[in-house]
């Protein structure tokens, strides 16, 4: 217990004045207030207005993808992606089962199923050495489709997710996909502002997704992004995401059928201020990672620290308990004190309409939700 007093007295340190201390809060310090109130200025506060597109914009400048189509939820921005890049119903979809469960439930959107390849201890995110295993054990390529042995269904994409903002060893899981004919889809929900090798998450797949919930790097409340470096296919994104309605002066003429996925203006006009102070807000992240780093060497705990050649936003830091028993006494002590630790999500694979999914073996997945705890994470002024 000593050593939880330790460890609760340094994080008051960081966040001093505070008497709950939140895991992740937005911090509004540029022009939020200002973009909004032109907003409500001008009535432009639903769909249609100016700070939509710039919005998009800015994210395609940002992040050194080709198009954006901004939405309104990280998993409106998956659906979607799923979607384009040609997920069926009946369909097979790999994902990992350490992430937020709207990984999951976009692939179910789409009448499609998950399977459940295990994560690497090294990145958080999915194992490129599990996903082959898996893929070469339970798979066969059948007129350039990768067909699952054990169901006989079709596998037709892979969505690894950067947890907590770290890359996963992307360029690994792309070779993978390309060799068994998989559709690559980055679930960079938590990520903006994270690069493996000097580019941006979300910009190696076919498809990559960004979120801005409340409590995201950038948020714009709620919201998120979809990212592609193939024109055409954002422009059908942008079609699908907004009713597939039709140019037209006063007509109502609609194509197919589409989705409400729309970001508001207002939602909107949030992001672009947050954006402008990305930067400095990613700065001062990494610059409390590297003060977490330091007290929990000092200390003997295990701090989850970047891999090489990646770049991370740390969105949110993590350390590494002794087991189950010693994570929960922690997790209970610290948030009757006021700090908000948290445990990484219950694995997609327990989860009861996820339980009979398949998977490969998830020791990695299972030994990482048993001693991981989530800090304290949020940026101040």
């Amino acid at each position: 217990m000593s050593q939880f007093n330790q460890i609760t007295t340094f994080i008051r340190d960081l966040y001093p004045g505070k008497e709950i201390i939140p895991l992740h809060e937005p911090l509004f310090i540029g022009n939020e207030l200002k973009y909004i109130k032109e907003c409500i200025d001008t009535t432009f506060v639903s769909s249609v207005g100016p700070f939509v597109d710039r919005f998009e914009r800015m994210i395609e400048e940002y992040t050194g993808s080709k198009k954006a189509v901004v939405c309104v939820s990280g998993t409106n921005a998956l659906h979607m992606a799923l979607l384009l890049s040609g997920v069926e119903w009946g369909d097979e979809v790999i994902t990992q089962p350490l992430t937020f469960v709207a990984t999951a439930n976009a692939i179910a959107y789409c009448g499609a199923n998950p399977v459940f390849v295990d994560v690497s201890r090294k990145t958080l995110g999915m194992d490129p050495e599990k996903l082959e295993d898996y893929l070469m054990k339970n798979t066969t390529i059948l007129n350039e489709q990768c067909i699952n042995k054990i169901s006989g269904k079709r596998i037709k994409a892979c969505v690894p997710m950067h947890t907590f903002g770290h890359p996963v060893e992307i360029e690994a899981i792309i070779d993978i996909c390309n060799r068994f004919h998989l559709e690559l889809i980055e679930d960079a929900a938590e990520s903006l502002g994270s690069k493996y090798k000097n580019k941006h998450t979300g910009t190696f797949g076919k498809l990559g997704i960004l979120s801005f919930n409340g409590n995201k790097t950038v948020t714009t409340g709620g919201g998120g992004m979809i990212l592609t470096n193939d024109v055409k296919l954002g422009e059908r994104a942008k079609h699908l995401t907004t009713q597939a309605k039709t140019q037209h002066p006063w007509e109502f003429i609609h194509d197919e059928i589409g989705y409400n996925y729309r970001m508001p203006n207002i939602n909107a006009a949030l992001g672009c201020a947050q954006l402008e102070n990305i930067d400095k807000n990613i700065k001062k992240s990494r610059e409390i990672a590297i003060k977490y780093k330091e007290f929990f060497e000092s200390i003997n705990v295990p701090f989850f620290s970047e891999s090489e050649d990646c770049y991370s936003n740390y969105w949110l830091n993590a350390i590494f308990l002794e087991d189950r028993t010693e994570r929960d006494s922690f997790l209970e002590y610290t948030n009757r004190q006021g700090i908000r630790t948290r445990p990484a999500w219950q694995l997609m694979n327990t989860l009861p309409m996820f339980q009979n999914c398949l998977t490969g073996d998830l020791s990695n997945s299972v030994d990482i939700l048993n001693t991981l705890v989530n800090l304290p994470s949020s940026v101040t002024k």
